[in-house]
């Protein structure tokens, strides 16, 4: 039997996904508890089809694909974060607008032209078998990145993320810290589509988060809870997958579904609570005195 649960891993390809996944959902579930708070759940949705046009432009015009999705992405979520601050639209209508236009004029350029290199369906479902060592250490580094962001900018990220006019008030630059978050949340969401794909990688943003604050009304225990939940979401999915013979970005979500299922019926009214957004905010608030 254990035998059978490690045979897997004599495969340079699984160990390599294993990793990426593991570490892609340690840092979804870690960036994504911002997007959760600040009620922007859309985004993770929007950006990842924002960043399927810089698939398609990079790849008919011949450009590295991180380097041309990436610039894409960070493009337009700094876009997004410059509508949303001039409010003059709401962030939800700011992100259709723009990540849809994104998304339809990939689909556009790929009808016309077709690719090369990464094809339309791996980055769409995600490509577990396509993941190589430099895959692994890219996420790796992003990783480190996102989370040396937010150890450094803890508190001004806490206080732009529940009361942003009066952390502008009392000094925080908040400006910057919106548009740091923002392009993290753009690399992140770039360097884990290569195992979940543009059409699952918000899951992995939303699901841990709101599992791990249906659990606790401390953001620092959120944060932390988030990040394993993710890890372990990403550990068990690629283990399942590779057993059930189904692709891992499915199965790493509706592993990530399932545990919110239990966490939901297990703590009742409480947990619904803590998810409604209430007790969260003055626990992270207290967290920060």
């Amino acid at each position: 039997m254990i035998d059978e649960m490690l045979r897997p891993l004599d495969y340079e390809f699984f160990r390599n996904g294993l990793a990426v996944a593991t570490l892609a959902g340690a840092l979804c579930g870690l960036i994504g508890v911002y997007v959760v708070l600040k009620g922007m759940s859309y985004i993770g949705h929007g950006l990842s089809h924002a960043i399927f046009g810089g698939f398609a432009a990079s790849a008919l015009l011949g450009v590295n694909f991180v380097l041309g999705a990436g610039a894409w992405g960070i493009a337009s979520a700094l876009l997004i974060n410059g509508v949303t601050r001039r409010r003059v639209i709401g962030s939800d209508a700011a992100i259709g607008v723009i990540t849809t236009a994104s998304f339809a004029l990939g689909l556009t350029l790929v009808a016309l032209f077709g690719t090369t290199g990464l094809s339309f369906d791996a980055a769409l479902f995600g490509s577990i078998l396509g993941v190589s060592g430099g895959d692994v250490a890219l996420v790796g580094v992003v990783s480190a990145a996102t989370a040396l962001l937010i150890f450094f900018n803890y508190r001004s990220l806490l206080f732009t993320t529940f009361d942003p006019e009066v952390a502008d008030a009392t000094g925080v630059h908040t400006a910057r810290i919106d548009t740091l978050l923002m392009v993290a949340l753009a690399a992140s969401i770039l360097v884990t589509m290569q195992v979940l794909g543009v059409t699952l990688v918000a899951a992995t943003l939303v699901i841990p988060p709101t599992v791990a604050r249906m659990l606790t009304n401390s953001f620092a225990r959120m944060l932390a809870l988030s990040t394993v939940i993710g890890a372990g979401c990403g550990f068990v999915g690629m283990n399942l997958s590779y057993h059930l013979d189904v692709q891992s970005g499915p199965t790493i979500v509706l592993v990530g579904a399932t545990l919110f299922a239990c966490v939901f019926a297990m703590t009742g009214a409480r947990g619904r609570q803590r998810a409604s957004g209430v007790a969260e905010r003055f626990g992270a608030l207290r967290a920060a005195r």
